[in-house]
């Protein structure tokens, strides 16, 4: 996988802000898996190895631990 690109504050703010109100919204997003579309509920940001993750959940219960940089999609807001 491609190094982390850090991406802007305010698109950070904004995933903050979805994870605070546990958005719904439909992500797309890239990894070395191939293209993903799932519909997820936003919960909660991790920093690891200085990398930002969006953590979230299907609508079936199962997490998603997704890389903010690989994300494609808009925010919810």
């Amino acid at each position: 996988m491609k190094d982390y690109q850090p991406i802007q504050c305010e698109l950070h703010d904004g995933y903050e802000l979805a994870c605070m109100r546990r958005a719904e919204h439909i992500v797309s997003w890239h990894d070395d898996a191939g293209e993903h579309i799932e519909t997820l509920r936003f919960m909660d940001i991790e920093v690891s190895n200085s990398e930002e993750y969006l953590i979230a959940d299907t609508p079936d219960g199962e997490k998603r631990r997704i890389r903010l940089d690989l994300i494609s999609s808009s925010l919810p807001y």
